[in-house]
């Protein structure tokens, strides 16, 4: 049923069918009582979809209905949670059956009972009902107060049970204890009760009652009250008991735009539009002199729903706003009015923001029924225009969301309330305010609400500016994304002059000081945007105002306005190198020379340390990296030897945000004030920054290396001209590993990064100098240098974090070669491509997605290049495997994808070794699915070949080498014992059964000086499993492995001992001719029935006895053959 939540009316043509089936079950006398309780649980469930108001009404309501329905909802247990569900639809049931149009008292029967007492009347039975279920704390409780505020309608109920009962809820109301659950519950009934009461029953019946039940009301003290269901009872209760003390009526003074029938509005001609308005107020005027009887009681009722709007949730406001609105609508004009006032009081700065929220919400509701008249809106409109806007920092967040999505709703209302010509006054002003709210509000929901109301703003009215341009560009879904809002929708809104200078003062004067650090940036690049749209006011206005703020107080303020600045005359260079002027020509001397002083005004203040020094750090980077851009005229100003050493600062910050804002400053900085107008570097500028940055890059601190790096590799080319090859060897000296700085993978990444970003930056010339260029020089010195951080497996807590330096490696391998084949191709040499696939295509076999995605897509790229990479080996063979059609879909990290494709290349000679590599630690690993697809690409092609001898000796002897290369890299070797066990276990090696080899016996003497006084369980366990997978060869392969595995049975680790036992169970019921058939159970039942994990004493003999049973000599302990030797 819940796939029609949202639709539920397409279930009315079904409805009546499904009740009917399932309420003759119910009513069935045969059926059991578990069948009855799941129909009444599936009729639940339809009434949650549709509704319990539609579905009372299509249940049976005849005479002979009510007994049995209520004889079986006195059968329940009101304590049984598991059955609710029938209980409330029984009580639902009832509700529409106790309204049968026939006195209540012609159905009793007066029957004695076998205790001899008469039969209760119905109509009390019904009422005690009622009155138990809603003391209840469940769903239940909702349908009890339901049937008894119907039942209470009654006209022979209500004149026998009304006053009884509503002397009884009151008492409750006195009685309950409001500090317990009970007594909250006891409360709570009460007043779903009487809210419904007074809801659905006449005024003449029940307003001699009201001054009692909101006496009592009040004696209750809700407002104190910390649940909010108790609250929002109330306020309904109130609302209700106020429209009970005013007569029914349409208030002749409210102001009604058109005529609710479509027709009649359709029917006016334009032409007589004034006409009609005309003569509605006219009528207005005539009836408004009609007698109103005011009780004294309404001033209460007032004052409650008011304090509500000041609720601290949103339900209870939205219920006293609504309140307010029903109640204000049968008041005279003048009592009206001053609810207006009392609402507007709401909105002062002394008043929380929820009482903003909830004034908004209470004028939208005046104004959608015609109660706010026009003479108002000049002291409601600028009250919405500042809740448009409102924004109440707290800590380090702020609230106003909610008063800003409610002002909006305000503006929609006001949009459908009001004729054109009685808002054309504030149309300017509101216009303004949605169009702000829609692109520059914070939060999504707002900026949605407000497109909604200006959309129907401009629909209604049609006297926005612009609306329907506007309209079809920044829609519900455009103001969805944040970004797009502030860049693109800003600068099309923008170019409609009624809206420029607003959107820029908003900018300027509220978001730059934003608590949010994200939206004071994403301000400046929108007044970046902006400023083409109005340049001289910028220049001329904003910049003014925003200088003296660079130096203020306020660290948000310092912040945004120093953003502010740098993208505001950024934007204005740009603007003056399209018309031929420079910078200066724009900007005011007192402008530039403010802006020169900022730096080091914050730096005097010693704003760049402390709190808030990263943000300043940060802002004044960015100030100085736009400066360079715009060619400010500081050029032999003290002030460059200051933006300088803070730039030199902040590269050595832990921050990276910090240290990324310096880099981004660095080049344009360099390339504007350090180079002479023959495109020349100044030398004494030259030799100072790259020997501070070769210097850094020995720094002993992690982070003060990163940001040296970065920023040689960010330096333009005439910085580099006659040292580049010191600052070659720099950065190839920070790639080394070096055991005191193993764990700085982080540092040997950025130096990867530099060291590419500067080849790229002076290219690629085989014949020209190595101190200027990459050259045929020191082309094989940069390549050494890359190859070595392919070697990088640096762990710590993070993981594999030498995967950072492999990626950049594999990047600048990719670059330079790209580099070199575009421009020089005959220095790339056979060795440098065949090292740089093998790299590649055995980082794409490996364990990490991440890094095998990044290395498949490098591999192709390179395998395809135009023109060709030259000297590719087995090129032809490559391009067969990865044909270049579906090269570009392929996901190389997915590895189902690509383990059955790289497999192929262990038939090539010059990848084999680097595939197998790869492959150990993958089918070797941890992850499930990685194991699963690449143990199952490696097995499948192993099977292709298995027979076929010579490949199979070529194959081992890879794997033997690689395990020889890696002894003691736990890294390589666990995850090869992993994978060995697997390929023995699997058959891949049964040729070599058959046939005399020595690889078995090579393997097992490999495994037993990997584990040579090794205490790692895992590695232990895991040769363990290759020794017993080794028993399938013959001869002393078997008895040594044998050997190997009966030691492990007395290992110090209990553990292992446990282990071995099992696996060694395993095996020998596995492989045939480990031991006899007469000593077989005998050492199986030993194998299986010792306690391996006790102490060394007690399992050695049981070990030994096995050795003899296997015919196997008993290990000697080298401790005990030390002594016998003595």
């Amino acid at each position: 049923m819940d796939e029609y939540q949202e639709q539920p009316h397409l279930l009315d043509p079904h409805l009546e069918s499904i009740l009917s089936q399932l309420l003759n079950i119910a009513r069935d006398p045969k059926t059991p009582t578990a069948a009855v309780h799941l129909a009444f649980r599936c009729l639940y469930l339809v009434t949650k979809v549709r509704g319990y108001k539609i579905i009372v009404r299509l249940m049976p309501h005849e005479v002979a209905d009510l007994e049995p329905v209520l004889a079986l909802l006195m059968q329940q247990d009101p304590l049984d949670f598991g059955t609710w569900e029938t209980r409330y639809m029984l009580l639902l049931w009832l509700s529409i059956v106790s309204m049968i149009p026939f006195d209540m008292v012609k159905l009793d029967s007066n029957i004695k009972l076998q205790t001899g007492e008469v039969k209760k009347p119905i109509m009390n039975r019904i009422i005690d009902a009622g009155k138990m279920y809603l003391n209840v704390c469940d769903k239940t409780l909702d349908a009890a107060a339901y049937l008894v505020s119907r039942f209470m309608t009654r006209p022979d109920v209500k004149k026998e049970k009304l006053p009884e009962f509503l002397d009884w809820a009151v008492m409750v109301m006195n009685n309950a204890n409001r500090e317990t659950m009970p007594g909250m519950t006891e409360l709570r009934g009460v007043l779903t009760t009487l809210a419904l009461l007074f809801k659905n029953g006449k005024r003449e019946d029940l307003v001699d009652y009201a001054p009692v039940v909101l006496q009592k009301l009040s004696e209750c003290q809700l407002d104190d009250i910390n649940n909010t269901v108790l609250r929002l009872l109330g306020i309904k209760l109130v609302h209700r008991l106020g429209l009970t003390f005013l007569k029914h009526r349409v208030a002749a003074w409210r102001y009604q735009r058109g005529s609710r029938s479509l027709i009649e509005n359709l029917s006016v001609k334009t032409d007589s539009t004034q006409a009609a308005s005309d003569m509605v107020h006219t009528r207005l005027e005539d009836e408004d002199g009609d007698d109103y009887d005011i009780p004294e009681e309404i001033e209460d009722v007032i004052e409650k729903l008011l304090s509500g709007l000041k609720d601290k949730e949103t339900i209870v406001r939205w219920a006293a706003a609504k309140g307010i609105g029903r109640v204000t609508g049968r008041l005279p004009k003048e009592l009206a009015d001053e609810v207006v006032g009392s609402v507007l009081e709401l909105c002062s700065l002394r008043e929380s923001d929820a009482a903003w929220h909830g004034a908004c919400l209470s004028l939208a509701e005046l104004g959608r029924r015609g109660l706010l008249v026009p003479q108002r809106l000049t002291e409601v409109v600028p009250v919405v225009l500042k809740a448009l806007a409102y924004d109440e920092k707290r800590g380090n967040f702020s609230v106003g969301a909610h008063v800003r999505d409610a002002a909006c709703y305000v503006c929609w209302a006001f949009a459908r309330a009001y004729e054109p010509e009685e808002i054309g006054l504030h149309v300017y002003k509101i216009a303004n305010a949605l169009v702000i709210v829609s692109i520059f509000d914070r939060e999504v929901n707002v900026r949605r609400a407000a497109s909604a109301a200006f959309q129907e703003n401009v629909g209604r009215q049609g006297t926005f500016p612009h609306g329907i341009d506007i309209l079809t560009t920044a829609d519900y879904f455009a103001v969805g994304n944040r970004t797009n809002c502030y860049l693109e929708l800003s600068v099309y809104v923008a170019q409609f002059p009624e809206y420029t200078q607003a959107l820029i003062d908003h900018l300027t004067h509220i978001k730059s000081n934003h608590w949010d650090s994200a939206m004071r940036e994403l301000t400046s690049k929108a007044l970046h945007n902006l400023t083409v749209q109005a340049s001289e006011y910028m220049a001329k206005t904003v910049l003014p105002y925003l200088l003296p703020l660079t130096t203020g107080i306020d660290l948000n303020t310092r912040h945004g306005t120093i953003l502010d600045v740098a993208e505001i005359v950024h934007a204005l260079s740009i603007i003056a190198r399209k018309t031929d002027r420079t910078i200066s020509d724009l900007l005011d001397q007192n402008v530039i020379d403010g802006i020169k002083a900022i730096a080091k005004v914050l730096h005097d203040a010693k704003l760049f340390r402390g709190l808030g020094g990263e943000l300043m750090r940060k802002a004044v980077s960015c100030l100085i990296e736009k400066m360079s851009l715009s060619g400010m005229p500081y050029h032999s100003d003290a002030v460059l030897d200051l933006w300088h050493d803070l730039l030199d600062d902040c590269l050595q910050h832990v921050e990276p945000e910090v240290q990324a804002c310096a880099v981004a400053a660095i080049p344009a900085f360099c390339d504007e004030y350090y180079r002479l107008d023959d495109g020349r570097a100044r030398p004494d500028a030259q030799e100072k920054v790259l020997e501070k940055y070769l210097q850094g890059l020995r720094s002993p601190v992690e982070t003060a290396r990163m940001g040296f790096s970065l920023a040689l590799g960010t330096l333009p080319k005439f910085m580099f001209s006659g040292k580049l090859k010191s600052v070659l060897m720099g950065l190839m000296q920070a790639i080394r590993i070096t055991e005191k700085e193993k764990k700085w993978a982080e540092a040997r990444s950025d130096a990867v990064k530099a060291l590419t970003s500067i080849c790229k930056t002076v290219g690629v010339e085989a014949s020209g100098s190595p101190s200027e260029v990459i050259c045929n020089e020191n082309i094989n010195e940069v390549y050494d240098s890359l190859l070595v951080a392919m070697t990088d497996y640096t762990t710590e807590g993070r993981g594999d974090v030498g995967a950072w330096v492999r990626e950049a490696s594999m990047s600048a391998l990719h670059d330079l070669t790209i580099l070199a084949v575009n421009s020089e191709p005959k220095l790339v040499t056979p060795d440098i491509t065949r090292n740089v696939f093998c790299c590649l295509v055995q980082q794409a076999c490996e364990k990490i997605d991440r890094t095998r995605g990044h290395a498949g897509d490098l591999f192709g790229k390179l395998l395809y290049h135009e023109p060709p990479v030259p000297h590719v080996p087995h090129k032809k063979e490559l391009m067969e495997i990865f044909p270049e059609a579906g090269l570009w879909l392929l996901n190389w990290s997915i590895p189902a994808k690509t383990f059955p494709k790289f497999v192929q290349l262990i038939t090539l000679p010059t990848y084999r070794y680097s595939i197998l590599l790869g492959m150990t630690v993958s089918v070797g690993g941890l992850t499930e699915s990685l194991v699963k697809h690449s143990g199952a690409a490696l097995h499948s092609y192993l099977r292709t070949v298995s027979k076929n001898r010579e490949t199979m000796q070529v194959l081992a002897g890879a794997l033997k080498q690689i395990f020889k290369d890696h002894q003691k890299v736990d890294r390589v070797s666990i995850p090869f014992l992993k994978m060995l066990e697997q390929l023995l276990a699997s058959g891949c090696f049964e040729i070599f059964a058959s046939i005399e080899s020595s690889l078995p016996m090579e393997f097992l003497l490999l495994c037993k000086q990997e584990i040579n006084r090794s205490k790692d369980p895992q590695k232990l366990m895991a040769s363990a499993d290759v020794f017993c997978s080794l028993l399938q060869f013959p001869g002393e392969t078997k008895k040594k492995s044998l050997l190997q595995l009966l030691i492990f049975m007395c290992h110090v680790y209990p553990r292992i001992r446990k282990t071995t036992a099992n696996k060694l169970y395993e095996a020998v019921v596995t492989y045939d001719d480990i031991v006899s058939d007469e000593n077989m159970d005998e050492v199986l039942t030993l194998l299986s029935e010792t306690k391996w994990d006790e102490d060394l004493e007690t399992v050695r003999p049981i070990r030994n006895q096995i050795c003899d049973l296997l015919n196997i000599a008993r290990p000697i302990r080298k401790k005990a053959v030390k002594e016998s030797s003595e």
